[in-house]
């Protein structure tokens, strides 16, 4: 672009959650249990932590993360923090391929705003431990108190019509990515997998099939995360991550991105994408055409997050060369595709395996754009 050297996205980057230490499993586990104290839960969390953010900067990754320790989920642990959201059991839970279930399910229960600083507690103490890296936050996007519920999960005496649901939503977004600016943040990422799905007839059908309206769903979660990115403050670079879907090594949706990109590039005010492409069910590079010109970066999700098995240096530099027709190479990064613990249970791999792939990534990036 040339891109400055400590902005982010860096060339090799990565999502952001990690698959728990088993110490960790095991506090949360006593403190669901009511033996352990959320005092106690909390300095185990700490020590966790600071371990990671150790572990991401000596394998050289410029930007480092809290690997989500402190969720149980990637979106629930968030959004459930807004006012007028919260989290439940269903009787119906969402399943993913292979027939794995997500336990819990979002219902909007009264007027959504943003009250409380969600989260910003974990993104100081990122802060505060970093040594060489740049603090990254995670956080859903607001499409997510949506589309798995849609209008059925949204109470009518609150919202009897749905244009001041999304209108609220986007407004708590806004100052929720003030607040994380504030503090400090200049790294902040909105995970979007609902945009992904979008690009999958099957959850298209599912949605008319509930009879929700999807004709401008697109547009409609433009509008809400370009609202989100309104409030970021000066110096502050947004990213967005889209996926099909990742629990347990499973997943939900399949479909290449031509159906969202003009709009997902042209008509979001996002600096920066991760972008799922490890598997076909991503189709191909073609839709990186429609990204404008030296003003943003994709992050090509070439490693997958999903299992174990390494790639090579040669296939990952391949398939940057193939997406490089498309978008110039400055302009691209090399990431997993998603996180490894989606959910605190993580993926099928060991740590030892999935330390191994952010090290490849920062490998191939060093080799292919002389820098990490």
């Amino acid at each position: 672009m040339p891109k400055a050297a400590d902005t982010p996205p860096f060339r090799a980057d990565h999502v952001g959650s990690l698959l728990r230490p088993k110490e960790l499993q095991a506090a949360r586990a006593a403190w669901k249990a009511g033996t352990l104290a959320a005092d106690a839960l909390r300095v185990v969390e700490d020590r966790c932590v600071a371990t990671a953010i150790a572990k991401q900067e000596s394998l050289g990754l410029r930007a480092a993360t809290d690997g989500e320790y402190r969720r149980a989920y990637w979106h629930y642990d968030f959004v459930s923090g807004l006012d007028g959201v919260e989290i439940y059991e269903p009787e119906e839970k969402i399943q993913f391929k292979g027939g794995v279930p997500l336990t819990h399910k979002l219902r909007v229960n009264g007027r959504i705003a943003w009250t409380k600083p969600i989260m910003v507690d974990h993104f100081r103490f990122l802060a505060e431990h970093v040594q060489t890296a740049l603090p990254k936050q995670t956080i859903p996007a607001p499409s997510v108190v949506h589309f798995r519920g849609g209008r059925d999960a949204i109470d009518r005496a609150a919202y009897p019509t749905l244009e001041p649901f999304f209108h609220d939503l986007g407004e708590a977004y806004h100052k929720a990515v003030g607040a994380f600016g504030a503090a400090g943040c200049r790294y902040l990422q909105l995970d979007e997998v609902n945009i992904a799905y979008l690009c999958d007839p099957e959850q298209i059908a599912g949605l008319k099939a509930r009879g929700e309206h999807v004709e401008n769903l697109l547009g409609i979660y433009a509008t809400m995360l370009n609202r989100a990115i309104a409030g970021k403050t000066d110096g502050m670079t947004i990213s967005m991550h889209l996926c099909r879907g990742n629990f347990r090594s499973t997943w939900v949706a399949s479909g290449g991105y031509e159906p969202v990109a003009e709009v997902l590039f042209n008509q979001i005010d996002a600096d920066a994408y991760f972008m799922e492409y490890d598997t076909d069910r991503a189709g191909g590079f073609e839709p990186l055409r429609f990204v404008p010109r030296g003003k943003k970066i994709v992050v090509l999700g070439l490693v997958t997050s999903k299992s174990g098995a390494l790639e090579t240096k040669d296939e990952l530099k391949r398939r940057i060369d193939a997406a490089s027709k498309y978008l110039p190479l400055e302009q691209l990064a090399l990431s997993p595709q998603c996180g490894f613990a989606s959910t605190e249970e993580g993926n099928t791999l060991t740590e030892q395996e999935q330390w191994a792939k952010l090290a490849l990534c920062v490998e191939v990036a060093r080799e292919v754009w002389g820098e990490v």
